[in-house]
């Protein structure tokens, strides 16, 4: 007696292949996504050297270059931030979208593993009715199991979501005194 048909094999083989395609196709996702914003804050970084190379060669005072720079360190702190806050989207974005497929693949694994237990089931000799419970129990225990890991996995990332967040509000409020404090003192 076999327990599975050529049908399920395919069928297994197929949803496997599917998704190793999706969660390949959305982590190319991912890495164009950071690329496009590799380049942009390249090309960002280098229109603004440029200025201030322009603006230092320019013959002005050697004074009002460097009020200058320390007036440009705000700004450029809060570019930081912003492009730690688009990579941080970026990877958590990914990550989302992958744990979507993963979890859609589970899923199938699931039906399709109660569904050979249902037919085991249906098909076993008389006699086997403990082995069929005992197979039936694994199958909840690992869902179970699956279920509580998924919940904290999820709890841990919204912790360090929120975490991100009040990391990144810090930074920008002690940069914001930061600049503050440095233009202060340029002034005097």
């Amino acid at each position: 007696m076999s327990v599975f048909t050529p049908e399920q094999l395919v069928s297994a083989q197929q949803g496997n292949v599917t998704t190793l395609f999706a969660l390949t196709n959305q982590a190319f996702e991912g890495f164009q996504k950071l690329v496009e914003l590799n380049l942009q804050a390249a090309k960002s970084a280098l229109a603004e050297s440029e200025a201030g190379w322009q603006e230092a060669l320019s013959g002005k005072a050697p004074g009002a270059f460097f009020t200058s720079q320390v007036s440009a360190a705000q700004p450029a702190a809060e570019k930081v931030l912003s492009y730690s806050r688009h990579l941080y989207e970026i990877a958590s974005g990914t990550q989302a979208e992958c744990l979507k497929i993963a979890q859609a693949q589970y899923e199938q694994q699931t039906r399709n593993a109660q569904t050979l237990v249902d037919d085991f089931a249906k098909n076993a000799p008389a006699g086997s009715e403990a082995a069929v419970t005992a197979l039936k129990s694994a199958l909840s225990t690992a869902s179970l199991t699956y279920e509580t890991v998924r919940k904290a996995a999820t709890q841990a990332i919204e912790a360090a979501q929120g975490n991100f967040a009040a990391t990144t509000a810090a930074a920008s409020k002690a940069g914001q005194q930061a600049a503050a404090q440095v233009s202060r003192a340029a002034k005097q």
